[in-house]
C-alpha cells in the first residue's frame, strides 16, 4: 500500500512540529535555570558501525521515508551553504565529483576516476561521466562541471573559493574532461570535490535562478527537490532521470525538522520517523538496547569548539578589522580560556563518556595526525588567572557566548560556564536558534560563539578555510602571515608525511594564538528503525539515505505513512 497524499502528510507534519516546538521550549527553559553535572559513562562499547548497504536484504520498491533532522538546514546551495544538515539533504539530490566510502577512501561519483595530476602539480584533469542528465533534463558534461566550479570562485559570498585552492583557470577540454590549472600545487582538491565544492549544479537552473539557486536546487541525484516548508520539513522525490534509477527504492524522503533530541527519539520509537541523526548521548545507551532499533556510531573527522571574534567586523571573507575586547586584543586572554577548560571532565559529565576531548582540528584517526597535532594544553586554572592578570585583565572577565538553543548544547554551555569559572571567566550563555547562529557567525555579530565542524578527510578543509586570512569560513576574522604561509605550504605538499609535519606546526601556531579553542570530538550517532535497510553514516558525518529501502516484511501502514 502506498503512502497517503502529500497534503495529508504535510498537515500531520505541521501538527507534530508544533507539539515538538512546545516540548523543546519547555526543555530549554528548564535547562536555562540550572545544570547538575553528572559523572557517568556509557555502558555501550564504542566501536565504529557505519551501517550496511541493502545488499541481499529482501526489500520492497516504493514508500515514503521520514528522517528526523536535528536542525534546520541553511540555504540549499552548494556554493554558499555552511551547515552539516544541508549536506544531509543535498546528499540525496546533488551528487559530487567524488565521495568517500565506508573506510574513508576517496572514490569517484560523477567523475569516472581519480584526477590525473601533472608532474609539477599545476594541472589537474578530472574525467566525468557520459550519458547523464540533471533532474531538469539538461545534459551533464564537462562544461557543466566547469560552470559550477567557476561559480564557486566568482560568487561574492562563496564559501567554497578557498576550498578550491589557488586556481588560475578552469577549462572543459572536451565533453568528458575538465582541467584545473593552479598557480601553485594544491593537494587537497580531490577531497574538496568530495564535498559541496564537487556538487555539480544544472547550468539551466543557474541561468534561471542565479543567486537564488538554493530556493529550487537542481542537480544530478537519486532524488529531486520538491518543496521546503521553513522550520518544518524538506521533501525530495525519486528522480526517474537519474542514471542509476534502478538502484533507488524509495518514492520520497521527508526531512522533518526536530531540534529536540528527546522528541526525535520518541518519534523513532513511535514509528512516526524511521531515521534520526545526532542522537543525544542522553538517549544513546537506551536506544542501542531497544528491539527494532539500530544505533550507528562512527568516529568524527571534525571537532566542536568555541570561536573568538578577533577581527570579523564586516562579515566573513572581508578584510579583518579592529575588535576592542580584551580577548580580541591579547592572545593571552584566549590562551587563558583554553587552560581554564577541563576537557576531560566536560565530555564525561555532559556526554556520558561518548565523546573525546580535543585540542586540534586534526583527528587522531587521520593519516595526517602527529604528536604535535595531538598535543593538548593541560587544565590549569591557576595559570589561566596568571595569564589574565599579565594581559591586564582583572578576573573575572565577563564574556557573552552564543550557543545553539538545543538541550544538549545548553548542557554543554552550562558545564563550560562552570568549568572556566575557577580560571577567571564569567561566561554568560546566550541561546540562539541554530540557523540564526550560522548567520551570527558569518556577520561577526558575536564576542564568542560555540559551533563545530563535521570534518573532512583532508585536513586542509578543517584548517585552511577557517584560519587563513579572508577564507570563506574564517568566522573569527583571524589573520596571521605565518599561519597563512604554513597553510599554503601544507596544501602544496605531495607526500602525506611531509604534509602531516606541517600541519603539526599549524596546530602549534593555532594553539599560540587561539582564535578557535577546540573542546571535544564527538561520535556520529545515527539511529534507525529495523523496518528500513541501507542507512549508512560515514566519517564525514553525513547520513546517507539514497539507497535505503523498506524491508519486505515492514508493515505498510506504519512504515510508509510517516
Amino acid at each position: 500500500m502506498r503512502a497517503r497524499g502529500r497534503a495529508g502528510r504535510h498537515d500531520r507534519s505541521r501538527r507534530r512540529a508544533g507539539r515538538a516546538a512546545v516540548v523543546a521550549l519547555a526543555a530549554t527553559l528548564a535547562l536555562s535555570s540550572c545544570y547538575a553535572v553528572q559523572d557517568t559513562s556509557s555502558t555501550v562499547e564504542r566501536a565504529d558501525t557505519v551501517g550496511e548497504p541493502v545488499g541481499d536484504t529482501p526489500v520492497t520498491d516504493g514508500g515514503d521515508l521520514v528522517m528526523g533532522l536535528s536542525a534546520e538546514p541553511d540555504v540549499l546551495d552548494p556554493t554558499t551553504s555552511s551547515s552539516l544538515y544541508t549536506r544531509y539533504v543535498m546528499a540525496s539530490i546533488c551528487e559530487k565529483l567524488y565521495d568517500i566510502d565506508a573506510s574513508g577512501e576517496l572514490v569517484p561519483q560523477l567523475a569516472t576516476d581519480l584526477p590525473t595530476v601533472s608532474e609539477d602539480g599545476l594541472e589537474v584533469v578530472i574525467p566525468v561521466r557520459e550519458g547523464v542528465v540533471f533532474a531538469d533534463g539538461t545534459p551533464f558534461d564537462a562544461e557543466a562541471v566547469a560552470t559550477t566550479l567557476q561559480r564557486h570562485l566568482d560568487l561574492p559570498d562563496s564559501s567554497r573559493a578557498s576550498e578550491m585552492g589557488p586556481v588560475a583557470d578552469i577549462t572543459a577540454t572536451d565533453a568528458t574532461h575538465v582541467r584545473l590549472t593552479y598557480e601553485t600545487p594544491f593537494a587537497p582538491i580531490t577531497a574538496a570535490l568530495a564535498d559541496r565544492a564537487g556538487m555539480i549544479m544544472s547550468p539551466t537552473a543557474l541561468d534561471e535562478l542565479g543567486e537564488d539557486f538554493g530556493s529550487s536546487p537542481t542537480c544530478v541525484g537519486p532524488f529531486r527537490f520538491v518543496e521546503r516548508v521553513p522550520q518544518t520539513e524538506i521533501v525530495v522525490e525519486r528522480d526517474p532521470l537519474y542514471y542509476a534509477a534502478d538502484e533507488v527504492h524509495l518514492d520520497s524522503i521527508t526531512y522533518r525538522i526536530m531540534t529536540d533530541a528527546s522528541i526525535r527519539a520518541a518519534n523513532l520509537r513511535s514509528g512516526d520517523v524511521q531515521v534520526v541523526d545526532t542522537v543525544s548521548t542522553q538517549d544513546a545507551d537506551a536506544l542501542s538496547r531497544e528491539d527494532g532499533i539500530t544505533l550507528l556510531q562512527t568516529g568524527s573527522l571534525g571537532y566542536q569548539a568555541v570561536t573568538f571574534n578577533v577581527g570579523n567586523v564586516d562579515g566573513t571573507g572581508e578584510p579583518p578589522g579592529e575588535v576592542e575586547t580584551p580577548e580580541a586584543q591579547d592572545a593571552r586572554v584566549r590562551n587563558a580560556f583554553s587552560l581554564a577548560v577541563d576537557r576531560e571532565a566536560l565530555v564525561a559529565s555532559v556526554f556520558n563518556g561518548w565523546f573525546d576531548p580535543a585540542c586540534s582540528p586534526i583527528s587522531p584517526d587521520s593519516p595526517f595526525s602527529t604528536p604535535a597535532s595531538e598535543a593538548c594544553p593541560e587544565h590549569d586554572p591557576q595559570a589561566s588567572l596568571e595569564l589574565l592578570r599579565a594581559a591586564g585583565v582583572e578576573p573575572p572577565l565577563q564574556i557573552d557566548m552564543q550557543i545553539s538553543n538545543t538541550p544538549d548544547s545548553l548542557r554543554l554551555g552550562q558545564a563550560l560556564q562552570a568549568s572556566v569559572q575557577e580560571g577567571g571567566f564569567d561566561l554568560r550563555i546566550s541561546p540562539v536558534e541554530y540557523s540564526t547562529l550560522l548567520d551570527v557567525q558569518s556577520r561577526g555579530d558575536f564576542r564568542m560563539l560555540q559551533l563545530g565542524w563535521s570534518g573532512r578527510v583532508d585536513p586542509a578543509a578543517n584548517t585552511q578555510n577557517f584560519l587563513s586570512t579572508g577564507a570563506g569560513n574564517n568566522y573569527s576574522g583571524y589573520s596571521d602571515e605565518e599561519m597563512d604561509a604554513l597553510l599554503v605550504e601544507a596544501a602544496s605538499g605531495t607526500e602525506t608525511a611531509e604534509r602531516a609535519e606541517v600541519y603539526g606546526r599549524v596546530v602549534e601556531k593555532v594553539q599560540e594564538d587561539d582564535p578557535v579553542v577546540y573542546l571535544y570530538r564527538q561520535r556520529n550517532l545515527t539511529a534507525f528503525a529495523d523496518e528500513v535497510a541501507g542507512v549508512q553514516t560515514f566519517a564525514d558525518g553525513v547520513v546517507r539515505l539514497s539507497r535505503v529501502a523498506f524491508t519486505a516484511d515492514a508493515d505498510d501502514t506504519t512504515a510508509r505513512e510517516g
